[in-house]
């Protein structure tokens, strides 16, 4: 159960009334009015089974399945409105001296009509918990004692997703400047094919391997501006290995000054390869005369022209050919499937050399060296998709620097990077 979220002390988000296909039917909902209204039948079964088909030692069979049903909540929804009218307020100067005297900045979030100082959001009455059902079946085999490989089908179909839109109300309702709804009835699939390869530890190597065939569909990953368009999701890689590799190298006898040099090292190895990610190609924003809708149109194909350019000039060695696309008549929706282009994949191997001194008991220090992206291979990331600009289609950045999660020594993708560690065990 998920009941819309109301604010502290009175200070609740608010909504709209009206037909949003309907824009001069809107009227602002007096504020403390819920968001949307509870549902009360989100049932979510889930199975799951498991079957022994063999039991002799080392060659174990194990087959499961299992399928059910997962639903989501509409937190993220409800927190827009919490961000904007009522709650935020811009105040634009140009041609002020700065700094900016008291007067200027002396303003507040206001509720008052018309209501244009900020965007508002329009909740749907009967907003829906989206849901998930997904499935998996299995099979595992294990090879001698230490060692398993486990092939299996997963998925999952996504309905009720919901996707934000907006609409530019100031020539339809003089009340609103812009406003954002949201659709509920979207879908999405996704199955992949995966397999792994598993070694436990034995003789001091343990090493695992998984292989990912997939394939994501929906209406838009995207979460707003986007006109909803079923093809391939933003984030789908059709292929994606990862191996790993942890090796306690062999201790030798002798004299103690080998056993020194010798004994307690080891070898830790990591290797990334994935397709590329798919690239949204945009055109002209575009905003509908009649319902205020706004967004980034699609392009047509030009027949006749390669998708790819291929050279030295480009970064990694490839662009997409601003040829092979154009603007359609008269803001048209285009005839390009959505995420067809794909940018560069991923390819890098990590490795760290260790060693453990023995000191006291069981007081250990243990040294590391590890070399990240240790080949140097180039990782090329974010792929400019403005048609009208000159570096359309072309590389911009490096993947590390668009992920933009951490600082680019420490990302994924970067060039060869090197650090050295000491840490006490004890």
């Amino acid at each position: 159960m998920d009941p819309p979220p109301h604010g502290a002390n009175g200070n609740d988000a608010y909504t709209l009334l009206g037909n949003i296909g309907e824009p001069e039917s809107l009227t602002l909902a007096p504020r403390g009015t819920p968001l949307w209204k509870t549902s009360w039948f989100n049932f979510a079964p889930r199975v799951g089974i498991a079957w022994s088909v063999h039991n002799r030692s080392g060659w174990e069979t194990v087959v499961r399945a299992g399928g059910g049903v997962f639903f989501d909540t509409n937190n993220q929804v409800a927190s827009q409105g919490f961000q904007e009218f009522g709650f935020s307020a811009v105040a634009q100067y140009f041609g002020a001296p700065l700094p900016a005297n008291p007067a200027q900045l002396d303003f507040t979030p206001s509720a008052a009509a018309p209501y244009t100082s900020s965007p508002i959001d329009a909740f749907p009455a009967h907003l829906q918990m989206p849901y998930t059902f997904q499935y998996n079946l299995s099979l595992q085999q294990a090879i001698h004692k230490t060692q398993a490989i486990t092939v299996s089908y997963v998925g999952a179909t996504g309905r009720r997703l919901t996707a934000e839109q907006e609409l530019s109300l100031a020539a339809l309702n003089p009340n609103f400047g812009s406003a954002y709804y949201f659709l509920t009835n979207l879908t999405s699939s996704y199955s992949a094919l995966q397999a792994q390869f598993q070694r436990s530890v034995t003789q001091g190597v343990q090493a695992v391997a998984s292989y990912t065939w997939s394939h994501c569909l929906d209406f838009g990953s995207n979460y707003f501006t986007l006109p909803v368009t079923r093809g391939n999701c933003d984030f789908d890689v059709r292929h994606n290995l990862q191996a790993g590799l942890s090796w306690d190298l062999p201790s030798i006898g002798g004299s103690k000054l080998a056993q020194t040099l010798v004994n307690h090292w080891g070898v830790d190895g990591r290797l990334m390869s994935r397709t590329g990610f798919p690239v949204t190609l945009q055109g002209n924003f575009i905003t509908d005369p009649a319902t205020g809708s706004q967004y980034f149109g699609n392009l047509d194909i030009v027949s006749g022209q390669p998708v790819y350019l291929y050279g030295s000039q480009y970064p990694g060695g490839r662009a997409v050919n601003p040829a092979a696309f154009a603007y359609p008549n008269n803001n048209g929706p285009g005839n390009a499937p959505r995420n067809f282009v794909r940018g560069f994949g991923e390819g890098q191997i990590n490795l760290a050399l260790r060693r453990e001194f023995p000191l006291y008991d069981r007081l250990r220090l243990q040294f590391r060296a590890e070399a990240f992206n240790v080949l140097n291979h180039p990782n090329f990331g974010y792929i400019d998709p403005y048609l009208g600009d000159a570096t359309f289609g072309e590389a911009l950045s490096m993947l590390n620097q668009s992920l933009s999660t951490v600082a680019s020594q420490y990302q994924q993708g970067g060039p060869r990077s090197m650090q050295f560690a000491l840490k006490l065990v004890f």
